[in-house]
């Protein structure tokens, strides 16, 4: 199937926007960034569903949880960076009962000791509770640390890749077929396995984020969205002249296999009233950062056989997220305004401080991307049924 089915399946009215917009939930402690500036974020499941509810009241068509694997102390230094974790299939299944539009996407490491059956069969259920508003974002690991948890070797770089086509391809199958599957794989089998109820439209939605050669040659056969990263690093310059290259690139492999495939990029947003305003806090961000945690973050984004930060600099993780947008309202607006010229199909922000930094946004910052075209106003976004209800 080339996408999730239906005019109204939540992901096809979510590409009616002319900029998709997804939030970055912070299911980690400290976030994105390992920094002691005061704010209130927190990794708990109450803060987060309060961020995705306030999310899809003012309009948001996504929310997304990253997954990890850390020890003691996650990244250590005095705040212990992302030790705190949530697991985001869950927290996701909590959401669907608080959510009624937004999409709900979920990371799982797939090559951590999964089958194929117990993702179908999860997240049928989740695509049930929700009413067919869950998506899975599909990762193959890249720390040995991670592997190593799980007592497993490290696995070659692109043979991870062969390894994720196999079981997305049964996974695939699990959803789509009236009857029972018999696969037998190179590295998965089934015999006779079922799973019902089936996902309300065709099959969930599947993502992921991938810059190698090996890792986009899955997305484009796989994937409705995919997350990319800037080839040149956080600064907003360097990232709008790198990336319409690289988006035009992973969109005409996608049509070379009869697909359409969307890319999304994960800003950070400091915005305030005043360029001068934006500019000082993210100075006290950079000011009061964790250098131990800084490093180690720093050093692990950067680190391994993965291929999507090589140019980041050290600094720009203090922050984090993927392209810094910083300054006021209006000059936010226009940082959208280039990367969707970019080629990018939607953006995934995240925040310093989660909560108030989103409640500015949705009162300054939507209003003016809504003026510039960039986003359709919700109800004209829903179908007649929702914007009724």
């Amino acid at each position: 199937m080339n996408t999730v089915a239906g005019e109204n399946a939540p992901l096809q009215r979510a590409l009616q926007q002319p900029l998709m917009l997804g939030l970055f939930l912070p299911l980690q402690s400290g976030a994105w960034s390992p920094s002691t500036a005061p704010r209130g974020t927190s990794w708990s499941f109450d803060y987060n569903k309060r961020c995705a509810v306030r999310a899809e009241e003012l309009g948001f068509d996504l929310v997304f949880g990253l997954a990890q694997w850390l020890g003691k102390g996650g990244y250590g230094g005095g705040m212990k960076f992302r030790e705190m974790s949530t697991d985001p299939l869950i927290v996701t299944a909590g959401l669907a009962a608080a959510t009624k539009r937004v999409l709900l996407i979920s990371t799982v490491h797939v090559l951590y000791g999964w089958h194929p059956l117990h993702l179908a069969k999860f997240g049928a259920t989740i695509d049930e509770m929700s009413g067919g508003r869950w998506g899975l974002n599909v990762v193959t690991g890249y720390k040995p640390s991670e592997f190593e948890m799980f007592a497993l070797a490290p696995i070659e770089h692109d043979h991870r890749y062969v390894m994720a086509d196999e079981f997305v391809t049964l996974l695939k199958r699990l959803w789509e077929d009236g009857e029972n599957v018999t696969f037998d794989g190179r590295f998965w089998k089934t015999k006779e396995a079922f799973v019902a109820p089936k996902p309300k439209h065709g099959r969930c939605i599947l993502v992921n984020a991938a810059s190698s050669g090996a890792g986009l040659a899955y997305a484009v056969k796989h994937s409705d969205l995919i997350f990319v990263t800037s080839p040149a690093g956080a600064d907003l310059d360097k990232a709008c002249a790198s990336l319409p290259a690289h988006n035009a690139r992973i969109k005409q492999s996608a049509r070379e296999q009869g697909r359409e495939v969307r890319t999304i990029i994960n800003p950070h947003v400091i915005c305030r009233e005043t360029e001068a305003e934006a500019r000082a806090h993210l100075q006290s961000i950079i000011k009061h950062e964790d250098k131990v945690a800084a490093e180690n973050f720093f050093k692990m984004m950067i680190g391994g056989d993965q291929a999507s930060w090589k140019n980041s600099q050290r600094e720009q993780w203090v922050v984090g997220g993927n392209v810094h947008i910083v300054g006021s309202p209006e000059q936010v607006v226009d940082g959208f305004r280039r990367l969707k010229e970019a080629g990018c199909d939607g953006i995934q922000v995240n925040f310093f401080d989660f909560l108030p930094d989103l409640e500015f946004f949705g009162k300054r910052v939507l209003p003016l991307m809504e003026q510039a075209g960039l986003r359709l106003p919700v109800s004209a976004a829903l179908s007649p049924t929702e914007a009724s209800a």
